[in-house]
């Protein structure tokens, strides 16, 4: 069933015009949490999950829970739609590092953006959740222009959130893109932020 659903996923790919890189065998991790910049449409979200198809992994993607209505639910559930609940002290970020670490093999993908609308500064989430787990960044561009979501590299969260964005901004920026940040200093009073 992978290999007609990987096939498939090629098949969106061409049909869209759109490409992807793959990422290198030596850079594969059985867990790994996945981003993507920048977050300016739903098919943004389409592609991750066809992209995943493509490379035969049962990737988790982390979605709006105003999304999950029926008969979409079902959907999204099917192609591993996780529902955001996006309320403080919802224990959120705790339960997906619970899920990291309980299994061999676990993939999520996040946009930390957190919306299509243009933003002032990135949700840092993903970052409590891969230093919570132990587990790297992988880092995607959707470059919209060319049509291609190109492998950025992994990033392997450090003791400082601060140091860690710079570094994802650096990586970002030799792509053509800015993450939105906003003021570097905010992010000092975030847990981790130093």
């Amino acid at each position: 069933m992978k290999t007609v659903l990987s096939h498939l996923g090629k098949l969106i790919y061409r049909i869209t015009g759109w490409s992807y890189d793959e990422i290198p065998a030596e850079e594969w991790q059985p867990k790994q949490l996945f981003i993507g910049f920048p977050h300016t449409s739903n098919m943004d979200t389409v592609m991750s999950f066809t992209y995943a198809k493509v490379i035969k992994v049962d990737a988790k993607v982390l979605i709006k829970s105003d999304w999950f209505f029926w008969p979409m639910s079902s959907f999204l559930n099917a192609l591993g739609g996780i529902p955001i609940v996006r309320e403080k002290g919802s224990g959120f970020v705790d339960n997906i590092i619970k899920e990291f670490k309980s299994q061999k093999k676990f993939i999520l993908a996040i946009v930390p953006e957190g919306t299509r609308k243009k933003i002032e500064k990135i949700k840092t989430g993903f970052w409590n959740i891969a230093k919570g787990a132990d587990v790297p960044v992988a880092c995607w561009f959707f470059d919209n222009k060319r049509k291609k979501m190109t492998w950025v590299g992994h990033l392997i969260p450090g003791d400082n959130l601060v140091e860690d964005l710079l570094k994802l901004e650096n990586m970002y920026k030799k792509h053509g893109y800015q993450i939105p940040l906003g003021d570097i200093n905010q992010y000092k009073k975030i847990k981790g932020g130093q």
